[in-house]
C-alpha cells in the first residue's frame, strides 16, 4: 500500500487546452478516493497521469515517498481497471488473470496461488475455464478486477469501471468493490461521472469542473456544505433547489425572490451571515427533502407553489412545483396525495 501526493500537477495539451489546472491533494495510504465531475472535467486525465499513461506538464507526483513523474507505468506498482474490460477473448478466465504475472516471469506456483486467491475473493472459482464470451457483463468486470488484484499493487486505479453495466449490475458491483476495498485495505482511486457511485463508494470525493478542483471532502460534508453552486447542484439526486433573491429587513430578515418572501430565522448562524448581505443578491440552497407540504401544519415559512408533475418512484415521491420563474423539486414519503394537488396551487 502507498499514499499518492499531487503537488500543483498540471496538464496542458499542444493546442494550449488546459485539461488539469494545478491539482494539489493527498490520497492517504489505504484510502478510497473518488474523483467525480461531468464529461471533460479532467478526472480521467488526472487518473492517467497517476498511472503514467499521460505525461505531466508541470508539478510533482509522488507514490509513497518516490517522485514518479518520469517513471514508466510498469514500474509504479499500480494496477488499472478500465471502462472496457479489455479481456483476451481467446484465453480462459484463469489465463486472463495470470497473463500479467506470466509476462513478469513470476513462478508458476506463485501465479497459481495468486490466481486462485483472487478467484476466491471475487467468486470466480467456477469460471476459471470459461472464455470471456461465455460470461455476463458483471462476471467480465470481476475478471478485469481480478487481473489487477493478482498483482498485489500499492495503488488501484479504476476508470469508470461500471459504466458499461446495467443499473442492477452497477449496484451489485458497487457493493463488491466496496467489500473488496475493506478486505484488502489497498489505496484506491476511482473515477466516475455518476454522483451516486461517488457518494456511496468514496471515503473522500474530489469534485472537478473544467480541469479545476471545486471541493474535496467526505460525501456527507459535500452534501451538507457545498463550497459553491456547482457542487451544490451536482451532488444529490434530485439536485439541490436554488432560489435566487435579495436579503431584506422588514420586521425581521427575509429572502425576497420577487415572488415569495421566506423568513430567515434570526436565531441561527445563517441569519448572522445573511445580515452581511442586506440589500444584496443571494442564492438559497434547499434540498428536496427539506421542503414539505404545509397542509394542516404550523410551519415557520410557507409559500404557494403550482404543482406541475408528480413522480412516484416507489419508496418516495417527487413533486415538481413552480414558484414564479423558479422550478423546485420536493421529496416526500410515499402517501396518498390529495386530488386537488393535481389541479390547484398548494402551500409548502
Amino acid at each position: 500500500m502507498a499514499s499518492v501526493t499531487l503537488e500543483a500537477v498540471r496538464k496542458v495539451y499542444a493546442n494550449s487546452q488546459v485539461a488539469v489546472a494545478g491539482a494539489s491533494f493527498e490520497i492517504k495510504d489505504g484510502e478510497f478516493l473518488v474523483m467525480v465531475g461531468p464529461s471533460g472535467c479532467g478526472k480521467s486525465t488526472l487518473l492517467r497521469m497517476i498511472a503514467g499513461l499521460e505525461p505531466i506538464t508541470s508539478g510533482t507526483l509522488r507514490i509513497g515517498d518516490r517522485i514518479v513523474n518520469d517513471v514508466a507505468p510498469k514500474d509504479r506498482d499500480i494496477a488499472m481497471v478500465f471502462q472496457s474490460y479489455a479481456l483476451y477473448p481467446h484465453m480462459s478466465v484463469g489465463e486472463n488473470l495470470a497473463f500479467g504475472l506470466t509476462l513478469r516471469g513470476t513462478a508458476r506456483a506463485e501465479i497459481k496461488r495468486r490466481v486462485n486467491e483472487a478467484a476466491a475473493t471475487l467468486e470466480l472459482g467456477a469460471l476459471l475455464d470459461r472464455k470471456p464470451g461465455q460470461l455476463s457483463g458483471g462476471q467480465r468486470q470481476r475478471v478485469a478486477l481480478g487481473r489487477a488484484l493478482v498483482r498485489n499493487p500499492s495503488v488501484f486505479l479504476l476508470d469508470e469501471p461500471l459504466s458499461n453495466l446495467d443499473a442492477r449490475l452497477r449496484l451489485s458491483m458497487r457493493v463488491e468493490i466496496a467489500k473488496l476495498h475493506r478486505k484488502l485495505g489497498t489505496t484506491m482511486v476511482y473515477v466516475t461521472h455518476d454522483q451516486i457511485e461517488a457518494m456511496t463508494l468514496g471515503q473522500r470525493i474530489v469534485v472537478l469542473k473544467d480541469g479545476e478542483i471545486q471541493q474535496i471532502d467526505t460525501p456527507m460534508n459535500l452534501y451538507a456544505r457545498p463550497a459553491n453552486l456547482f457542487v451544490a447542484g451536482f451532488l444529490g439526486s434530485p439536485a439541490m433547489n436554488l432560489l435566487r433573491g435579495r436579503v431584506v429587513e422588514d420586521g425581521g430578515l427575509w429572502l425576497d425572490t420577487g415572488t415569495v418572501r421566506l423568513p430567515i430565522d434570526a436565531t441561527t448562524e445563517s441569519a448572522t451571515n445573511a445580515r452581511t448581505f442586506l440589500g444584496r443578491d443571494l442564492v438559497a440552497g434547499l434540498r428536496p427533502e427539506d421542503l414539505v407540504p404545509a397542509a394542516g401544519r404550523n410551519l415557520p415559512a410557507t409559500f404557494m407553489a403550482q404543482l406541475e408533475l408528480i413522480e412516484p418512484v416507489g419508496n418516495e415521491i417527487f413533486l415538481n412545483v413552480r414558484v414564479g420563474d423558479d422550478a423546485l423539486v420536493i421529496r416526500v414519503p410515499p402517501q396518498a396525495l390529495p386530488r386537488c394537488w393535481r389541479t390547484h396551487r398548494a402551500r409548502f
